[in-house]
């Protein structure tokens, strides 16, 4: 697909050229919009410190999982696509500079944008003209105000930039198709300029050009259902992405909430979901009750909403309440699996599912990555299995105390029981008739609902799942109070936003 063209001094849009691009920081976010901005017709530059890492994406190598990435590399590389660890060079050659390094938690949960900042002060040694710096990466409230300040102390005359934001909503797994189908774009500017500049960026997706074409990734957006753009102020766009994702904790937690009344009282907290989602107002997304949420985005958008709101005086101790009671959530399954097989101390277990979620092999404060470490604490022998995981989980379970299947059935060889802990589809398409062949006790438990609940049960498993109703009772708990198993510190793993120090 062609380039859609480029903006002059004026602001005046010159179709058919595209835009020249330099995206700093080559882990999930920075390579996934590289790619993208590829795919849609710009000229990208790809920038990492890191040697290693730049020497294997010119073969072509992704250093995580992500569908449809691998094809885009292969696809755009070199012609439109290049990688560097030259950031000089880049900023002189680009129009537009998209930050995209790490941002980690700090101790009070803010998040830490040294990197940022650092990006900042060599961006300012290469400008050569008038540049659009972006930041792409989730930052707190006045980033922009900040990297606006080190360029002007670092003697950049203002009419030489503008600082704008545009946040970005992938998720792993389905990051590509995330960015080429949003449901909206977000672009936080003050400046006519910098607006002018990021609306061409983006033209390809808000005029639904792209989709004209017959090679373009397919998604939920169309020719005739282009991408929405909404323009907003920096602050805004800052707020905006910690907000969404703060939020959909939330839900996710509630739901969990209702899922344990559901447990109490043997209703139904799939037919309970369903109904709700069914209201417009509250809609069927992210109503799936099971193990709570992980990876690296919602916990820390939680923990640095909570943080900026305390900064300034504002109560926001709902968003307390929402980690608490995922907290719990992973306690008490941990509940669940001891009711159903006993003193877990030598219990054989098989395990499937490492990752925070299906479709990716990011085991960033995993719910899977948690339950598994108390159960080995616990004295658990433990066979597990994830499609895409297991080469980050090896790298930080306990040595020795769990066994890594190559397959999904073979984790249940001889087992006590089988746990089910993220929702990979190919989990979902499994023999439910090999399972039980498989395992030496039909006990099943299910902390993704992946399965029938009434096929289960008339197969002859002791199915135990989240908030449905099971043939065993389980023993009643109310919301504030914790289960009897405290969670393992969750795993802390290196940042994969691209941080250039």
């Amino acid at each position: 697909m062609l380039g859609n063209g480029s903006v002059h001094s004026s602001g005046t849009v010159v179709k058919n050229q595209p835009v020249r691009i330099a995206v700093i920081g080559t882990g999930y976010v920075g390579l996934v919009v590289a790619a993208c901005f590829a795919e849609i017709g710009h000229t990208v530059i790809s920038v990492d410190n890191d040697a290693a890492k730049i020497v294997d994406l010119r073969q072509g190598k992704v250093p995580f999982y992500e569908h449809f990435l691998p094809e885009l590399l292969q696809r755009h590389y070199p012609c439109r696509l290049s990688f560097t660890t030259f950031l000089s060079d880049a900023v002189a050659r680009s129009e537009a500079i998209f930050i995209a390094v790490g941002t980690p938690s700090l101790t009070n949960g803010e998040a830490d944008i040294s990197y940022v900042e650092q990006a900042a002060e060599e961006i300012a040694d290469s400008i050569n003209g008038y540049k659009v710096i972006v930041e792409k990466s989730t930052v707190p409230v006045s980033t922009c105000d900040s990297i606006t300040s080190v360029l002007l102390r670092n003697g950049i005359r203002p009419e030489m930039f503008d600082v704008a934001s545009n946040p970005e909503f992938l998720r792993a797994g389905t990051g590509v198709t995330d960015f080429l189908h949003p449901d909206r774009i977000i672009v936080g500017t003050e400046s006519e300029r910098a607006y002018a500049t990021l609306e061409l960026i983006y033209w390809p997706l808000t005029s639904g050009q792209y989709y004209k074409s017959l090679f373009s990734v397919q998604g939920g957006r169309s020719a005739s259902c282009p991408v929405p753009l909404l323009r907003t102020s920096t602050k805004s766009a800052e707020l905006l992405k910690h907000a969404a994702n703060a939020f959909l904790a939330t839900k996710i937690s509630f739901i969990n909430s209702v899922a344990n009344v559901c447990d109490a009282v043997k209703a139904d907290i799939s037919e309970v979901a369903q109904g709700m989602g069914m209201d417009p107002s509250i809609g069927p997304g992210f109503l799936a009750a099971g193990l709570g949420y992980g990876g690296s985005s919602i916990p820390n958008h939680v923990r640095s909403l909570r943080a900026i709101s305390s900064r300034t005086g504002v109560d926001f101790n709902l968003l307390d309440e929402v980690e608490r009671i995922n907290d719990v959530q992973q306690s008490s399954f941990l509940d669940k699996v001891e009711l159903a097989l006993g003193d877990l101390q030598g219990k054989k277990l098989g395990v499937l599912g490492l990752s925070f979620r299906g479709g990716t092999d990011d085991i960033r404060e995993s719910p899977a990555m948690n339950v598994v470490r108390s159960l080995a604490a616990e004295g658990c022998v433990l066979t597990v299995y994830d499609p895409a995981a297991m080469e980050n989980a090896q790298r930080v379970l306990p040595k020795g105390s769990i066994a890594f299947a190559e397959n999904a059935y073979q984790v249940m060889d001889g087992a006590d029981g089988l746990l089910v802990l993220t929702d990979w589809d190919e989990f979902v398409e499994l023999d439910i008739r090999e399972i039980k062949k498989r395992l030496g006790t039909p006990v099943v438990l299910d902390g993704r609902n992946i399965f029938d609940s009434s096929e289960m049960r008339e197969m002859g498993f002791t199915y135990i799942s989240v908030g449905r109703p099971v043939d065993v009772r389980l023993p009643s708990r109310e919301i504030p109070s914790v289960g009897k198993h405290k969670m393992r510190a969750p795993l802390t793993m290196p940042s994969r936003s691209g941080a250039v120090t």
